[in-house]
């Protein structure tokens, strides 16, 4: 089922985001998350590609089980800088095989020994990609975007234009890069609808489970930490199982607010950890 359809049907959405095995043996631990996060009834369950590519021989696989085994539409990522043209178009082939009719299509991380990049061979930009997946046909595309701008781009300005761009190319939908403070998000999504974006807008969130995992994905993303979330992780940084818990309550606090603030949909970025998963939705249960 195509997501552009699950988004229309007036009610709350909320997804999941699952990364693949790094190595072979570490596959049935995956397959494993994937089945309780699956218990938990999500609109769908997005897989991501890996650094570089690096994890992507498995991401077809386990979109597959998704819907094969658990009956979830499953969102297959999809990044074109590790990849050339041609291969683009045989995973992309790959994927309709398997029935994956889901796509996120991203540009990806620029390889650091990539001398040659940009070259003929590959997409440069994610609106490249876009495009020529709406050109093969057959997929509802999904794009992500940056409450905060994205961390390569000027100014915001620049970045909504992108954005919009990004959007005319053929873009069903879009999914945020995490972030802390809801009011960015709903800054950025009055900003795009004042740019004519409107496409829904699903807001990323990750619950905290260390610190230094936060540090290291606010160094990649951009995204800017509150003073209330700063003090939140000073105080039980010590304290593994404090923090997580504070993560949690934190996260359910953001989910409330979007949902009060009728968000189009959130997805969770569940880092593979379904007792997580769980904890949040037994949260917001009766806002279900």
């Amino acid at each position: 089922m195509y997501i552009s359809d699950i988004l229309k049907n007036g009610g709350l959405n909320i997804s999941f985001e699952v990364f693949p095995p790094k190595k072979t043996e570490m596959f049935e631990g995956v397959q494993a998350a994937v089945s309780e996060l699956a218990k938990l009834r999500p609109d769908f369950i997005s897989v991501t590609y890996g650094a570089g590519g690096g994890t992507s021989a498995y991401t077809a696989d386990i979109s597959a089980e998704i819907q094969d085994k658990h009956g979830i539409t499953a969102l297959s990522h999809l990044t074109c800088v590790a990849s050339t043209k041609d291969e683009i178009d045989a995973i992309s082939a790959k994927l309709r095989e398997k029935g994956i009719e889901n796509i996120l299509a991203m540009r990806g991380d620029i390889p650091e020994d990539d001398k040659d990049f940009p070259n003929p061979q590959h997409f440069r930009y994610a609106c490249d990609l876009i495009s020529r997946l709406k050109e093969k046909g057959g997929f509802c595309i999904g794009g992500a975007c940056y409450p905060e701008g994205h961390i390569e781009c000027p100014n915001m300005e620049t970045d909504l234009n992108n954005l919009r761009h990004k959007v005319d190319c053929g873009c069903d939908f879009l999914i945020t890069q995490l972030f802390f403070d809801n009011a960015a998000f709903f800054r950025f999504r009055d900003k795009c609808a004042a740019k004519g974006i409107n496409v829904p807008i699903l807001a990323g969130i990750m619950p905290v489970q260390n610190a230094s995992q936060i540090k290291r994905m606010c160094a990649l993303s951009g995204a800017s930490l509150t003073p209330k979330f700063t003090k939140m992780v000073e105080k039980y940084q010590g304290d593994p199982p404090a923090l997580l818990q504070a993560g949690i309550a934190y996260a359910t606090e953001q989910m409330v607010d979007l949902i009060s603030n009728d968000a189009d949909g959130i997805h969770v970025y569940t880092m593979n950890k379904p007792h997580i998963a769980a904890k949040i939705m037994e949260n917001i249960s009766a806002l279900l």
